[in-house]
């Protein structure tokens, strides 16, 4: 919770499984209850969730149906006949979120300049709602071919299917993703609906529990792009929402790193169930429009595609992995040890938490290791019972291997940091960046535990732990500001078009969209700003970049669009070829609304004095009698590890080899004084 002065307070609480809204509402009750404080006082609530990214990893979305065009039913199966891995004789890419006998056609046809071809026939249509009521889905996704050239037929076609299904859920292309691109726009629009009734139900409970408990505040949600959205506009498009849980620490990783002058920063966000790495370049994140949902690893890297579910909107570049604190350790048939993708949830958790959990997780590992507090966490509101995580870790892993305990769990360390690795690889190295040249900023509640040795493993020197790092993403949502996103295909030559052209492309676009929000969602005396980019390719590319058009008055647009994009060619793939003709394929409008967030101030409270422990570092260094600190009792000063730094929501390993010392802003720096410092 975030005061007026910029002092915050934190409270952690369990997930409610079978309710997330429950969970949420029963955590701000008692966070109001022990520190006395009245509901009147919430003048804003602001939301993260991962229930979208859930339906579509466990499979658990909504009973979806299809409706296109004639001879384009199978769009989803022939996806981009791209193989991820072309040396993978098993690889099977994953099934469709509609079944094929829940995908239905219209006949009609649009062109690609938006001309008709043939009309839409009514019989089709009607012959088409007939069948979805013997179907009886969930929610119905529209997307007619080239629909976003020439919306005509598919508007009749959704206010057809809305006024005989007025209780469904249902989502058109056109007013989730109007750009060219067959599957992709289909995929998103399916994914949209698909999702829709999960997150339309979880947000209703929310209210409604927010409501009984006299917190009807108003609501916003965050979104996949690092901006926050209404309520009701969450409830319309929450394919805009899958990633909004990791965007809000990359949002809080850009406001912590402007603010002590880091312009380079890898982010690595580690959770119960994944890990999450992101790219922050001259103080801006890495937005992306190719992005993939639903595979073992989330990522847009546009050398490995093929792997989930295309979804073609805004969202900061984040690679995803599934290892996390919660992952299942478990010895293959081959005898290897592997750590994931499988979780142990918060229900029943890790086998230390003694909730019902058997299995060996990589929390249990870190017990066992000596990095994690043997009896409490959390502020003593979590038990441990390091007996119960030796006992799984000897069941799942180390008698199979034939290994002492110890070297089990530390062997489960090293193949989840290897693990999540990956994803941090997948945002530097795999496109050319160096992540010897980037700061490593670790948070999540189990990041911290992590962070120092697999930036040891990539060349990093520097990590930075920032304040309150196990709710360092909630506190990005107190920073993120309102922002909406909308887009529109405009093929052409821009050099031959001229600026101009695109200057009023622009503005209309703005101006219907600006009316849309105003009549929707904002009201009318809302104040904000534009901010404008495009996607151009070579002639004849498959794909396009996407650069700022943010030009100044006196620029010509066209050339100024089409030499970023040179630039951004060059940067991402290594070559330009300036002779080369470019084309414009869409324009993007973003509306960010002025807002006077309160910028929150650094904690760091600080307990009594804390007896050392016993650590174990591989058989390098072997056990180690290791000083354990409360974070508020660090000071300026620097300390060589082996240290464990311990605070409510989290704790920070500092290894061997590693120093350690708190800035002035609060945050613990960690250097891997064995790495040499990276000259240019």
């Amino acid at each position: 919770m975030l005061r007026s002065d910029g002092n915050y307070s934190v409270q952690k609480v369990p997930s409610t499984v079978e309710d997330f809204s429950r969970g949420i509402v029963e955590g701000l009750d008692a966070f109001l209850s022990d520190n006395k404080l009245n509901s009147d006082l919430i003048s804003e609530i602001i939301h993260g969730t991962t229930v979208a990214t859930n339906a579509i990893l466990e499979n658990q979305g909504a009973r979806t149906a299809l409706v296109t065009t004639r001879g384009f039913r199978d769009v989803l199966e022939f996806r981009r006949l791209r193989f991820p891995d072309l040396f993978s004789l098993d690889y099977t890419p994953p099934k469709p979120l509609v079944q094929r006998r829940h995908r239905f056609e219209v006949i009609e046809r649009i062109m690609p300049d938006g001309s008709v071809r043939q009309p839409l026939d009514d019989v089709s249509v009607e012959s088409v709602l007939d069948k979805l009521e013997q179907l009886q889905p969930e929610a119905i996704a529209i997307c007619l071919l080239h629909s976003y050239a020439n919306p005509i037929h598919e508007r009749k076609v959704v206010e057809a299917v809305k006024n005989r299904f007025p209780n469904l859920y249902v989502s058109g292309s056109i007013d989730v993703l109007p750009e060219i691109r067959e599957y992709e726009r289909t995929s998103t629009t399916v994914i949209n609906s698909y999702i829709g009734p999960i997150v339309d139900s979880y947000l209703e409970s929310m209210q409604k529990r927010l409501d009984h408990a006299n917190m009807a505040v108003p609501i916003s949600i965050m979104q996949s792009n690092g901006g926050v959205m209404s309520y009701a506009a969450a409830r319309r498009s929450p394919a805009r929402i899958i990633e909004s849980g990791p965007a809000a620490g990359v949002v809080e990783a850009i406001r912590l790193a402007d603010r002590i002058g880091l312009k380079d920063v890898i982010t690595f966000d580690m959770g119960g169930t994944t890990a999450k790495a992101s790219l922050i370049e001259q103080g801006k994140p890495s937005l992306t429009t190719e992005y993939e949902v639903g595979a073992g690893i989330q990522l847009s890297n546009r050398l490995v595609k093929g792997r989930g579910h295309a979804l073609k909107l805004p969202v900061i570049d984040i690679a995803e992995v599934g290892a996390g604190g919660g992952s299942i350790v478990r010895v293959d048939p081959g005898g290897s040890l592997r750590v994931g993708p499988q979780s142990a949830g918060a229900k029943p958790g890790p086998a230390c938490y003694s909730q019902g959990g058997t299995e060996a997780t990589v929390t249990d590992a870190n017990v066992v290791l000596g990095y994690i507090n043997p009896t409490s966490i959390a502020g003593g509101t979590v038990s441990v019972n390091s007996e119960a995580a030796k006992v799984a870790l000897n069941r799942s892993a180390a008698k199979h291997l034939k290994l002492e305990t110890n070297d089990a769990a530390y062997g489960v360390y090293a193949v989840a940091n290897t693990t999540m690795i990956r994803a941090i690889k997948s945002v530097t190295t795999y496109r050319g960046r160096d992540p010897r040249e980037f700061t490593l900023m670790a948070f999540g509640g189990s990041g911290p535990l992590h962070a120092a040795e697999m930036a040891r493993s990539l060349g990093i020197r520097q990590i930075i732990v920032p304040a309150s790092p196990g709710v360092f993403s909630a506190l990005g949502l107190l920073e993120a500001l309102p922002e909406y996103g909308f887009s529109r295909t405009m093929i052409t030559d821009p050099i031959s078009e001229g600026g101009d052209k695109i200057i009023n492309a622009f503005n209309e676009l703005e101006s219907s969209s600006i009316q849309r929000l105003r009549t929707e969602d904002l009201g009318q005396d809302v104040i904000g700003s534009w901010s404008r980019t495009a996607d151009l390719r070579y002639r004849g590319q498959a794909y396009e970049l996407t650069v700022n058009a943010n030009a100044r008055p006196d620029d010509d647009l066209a050339n100024f669009i089409v030499e970023r994009f040179h630039i951004e060619h060059e940067r991402t793939y290594g070559r330009r070829a300036s002779d080369e003709p470019v084309d414009l394929v869409t324009i993007r409008s973003t509306y960010r609304i002025d807002s006077d967030r309160i910028v929150p101030k650094s904690v760091n409270e600080s307990e009594d004095k804390k007896p050392p422990r016993n650590a174990y570092f591989g058989k390098q260094h072997g056990w180690m009698l290791t000083p354990v600190i409360d974070r508020g009792r660090l000071t300026t000063s620097v300390t060589s590890g082996p240290l464990i730094i311990e605070e409510y929501d989290s704790t920070t390993l500092v290894p061997p080899d590693t120093s350690v010392h708190i800035d002035e802003t609060g945050n613990i720096i960690m250097i891997n004084t064995d790495l040499e410092v990276k000259l240019d």
